[in-house]
């Protein structure tokens, strides 16, 4: 994928990381109620991301990096559960932590600019 678009290309990296945690719970830990979670909210924040992009009005836009946002949260949800309940490393768990801070700091910074214009 080639693009300067840092917010979709970023999402997508996300997305991608989190199909392998997906394969890596399920197929090496057994896991597959908390990581089936963390697949839906981890792939959709890149899909309403890409959803947004092609809105059709300023409000459907926003409408849609406002669940992108909403599905990173609850991402982050997953991802620290999945950590405390001893399915992920520290380690692990802090990377994919660190990319959905990122991602949250993107799109709010997008939702308020899109506030204030």
């Amino acid at each position: 994928m080639k693009s300067d678009n840092v917010v979709q290309n970023k999402s997508y990296d996300f997305a991608l990381r989190i199909v392998k945690v997906y394969r890596y719970l399920s197929q090496e830990k057994k896991e597959f109620v908390l990581s089936k979670q963390l697949l839906r909210s981890g792939t959709s924040v890149g899909a309403n991301i890409e959803e947004a992009i092609g809105g059709q009005s300023k409000a459907d836009f926003f409408a849609k990096l406002t669940i992108a946002y909403k599905e990173a949260r609850e991402s982050k949800y997953w991802i620290r559960l999945l950590r405390d309940s001893d399915y992920l490393t520290i380690e692990q768990s802090d990377d994919l932590l660190k990319d959905v801070e990122e991602l949250l700091k993107i799109i709010g910074s997008i939702q308020k600019s899109i506030r204030n214009s």
